[in-house]
C-alpha cells in the first residue's frame, strides 16, 4: 500500500534572486546511504524531503536552494522524491512534507516540517557550518588605521571594502582628493556616493540640521548653478537614502528644477 503524506501549507516569502554555487543530489532508496550518511562525515548535508504534487514543497524548496548555494559549497543539499523512495523516505519517519533534515557526521542534528521564513531556512542551513578564522585581510581592516589598510591593499589591490575603508578614512583626516583617487579604482555604489559626497561638501557640516539648512539656502540657486546643484545632491548624499528627509528635499528639487 502507497504511504500518502500530509502537504503542510507554507508562509508567504520572497523567493530570493541569487544563487551562487550549489551542489544538488537526487537521492534514491538505493544511494541513500552513500550519497546522505556517508557524505555528511566530510560536508554537511540537507535534505529536502518532496514530492512533484506537493505545491508547498515548490515553494519551499527553491529557498534552500538558495541558502544553500550561499554557503558556496560548505553545505550540500540532497532532494529525495517521496514517491519514487518509500524507503529513503520511511527512514526518516516521514509524516508530511515539506520535510527537511539536517545531517552531519552521519546523524541527524536538525529538521522541521513545514515551511519556514525565508531568515529561518537561512539560519537552519548556516547552523551546519562551523565559525571560520578570520582571514589577514579581516584582521587588518579590523585594525583600520592607514598603516593596515595600506598593507590590505597590497596583499588585494582590487579590494572594494579595504578601498571603501581606506577612503573614508582619509575623506575623515581632510585628505578628499586621496579618497577621491580611491574612489575612481572601484565601480560607484551608494557608500562611494556618500564619501564622494563628504568630500565635495568640504566635511563641514556636522549635523543634519545643518545639512538641511543648507539644503534651504541652496534650493533658490539650484536652476541656474550647475555648483549649487552639485551640493544639493551630494547633501542629499549624505543625509542617505534611508532618511525620510531625503525623499522631500528630492522632490522639492525636482520640482524646482522643472
Amino acid at each position: 500500500m502507497q504511504t500518502r503524506y500530509r502537504c503542510e501549507r507554507p508562509p508567504r516569502f520572497a523567493r530570493s534572486a541569487r544563487i551562487l554555487a550549489l551542489v544538488i543530489i537526487d537521492v534514491t532508496d538505493e544511494t541513500l546511504e552513500a550519497e546522505v550518511l556517508n557524505r555528511s562525515l566530510t560536508t554537511p548535508v540537507v535534505v529536502d524531503l518532496w514530492a512533484p504534487w506537493c505545491g508547498p514543497c515548490k515553494t519551499l524548496g527553491p529557498m534552500i536552494e538558495a541558502a544553500v548555494a550561499a554557503t558556496n559549497g560548505q553545505v550540500v543539499l540532497a532532494k529525495i522524491n517521496v514517491d519514487e523512495n518509500p524507503a529513503a523516505s520511511q527512514a526518516f519517519k516521514v509524516q508530511s512534507i515539506p520535510a527537511v533534515f539536517a545531517i552531519a557526521g552521519g546523524k541527524i542534528v536538525d529538521q522541521f516540517v513545514g515551511a519556514l521564513p525565508e531568515e529561518k531556512i537561512v539560519a537552519f542551513v548556516n547552523g551546519l557550518i562551523g565559525p571560520t578564522e578570520p582571514t589577514a585581510i579581516d584582521l587588518l581592516r579590523e585594525n583600520g588605521d592607514e598603516a593596515s589598510l595600506r598593507q590590505a591593499l597590497e596583499l588585494e589591490p582590487d579590494n572594494v571594502d579595504v578601498i571603501i575603508d581606506l577612503a573614508e578614512l582619509l575623506a575623515g583626516e581632510d585628505r578628499g582628493d586621496d579618497a577621491l583617487e580611491l574612489l575612481a579604482r572601484i565601480p560607484e555604489t551608494a557608500e562611494t556616493r556618500r564619501i564622494a559626497a563628504y568630500v565635495r561638501s568640504g566635511a563641514g557640516l556636522s549635523s543634519d540640521v545643518q545639512i538641511e539648512e543648507r539644503l534651504a539656502n541652496l534650493l533658490s540657486q539650484v536652476k541656474g548653478d550647475d555648483d549649487a546643484r552639485q551640493e544639493f545632491i551630494d547633501l542629499l548624499e549624505l543625509l542617505g537614502p534611508e532618511d525620510p528627509r531625503t525623499g522631500v528635499w528630492r522632490k522639492k528639487l525636482t520640482t524646482t528644477l522643472f
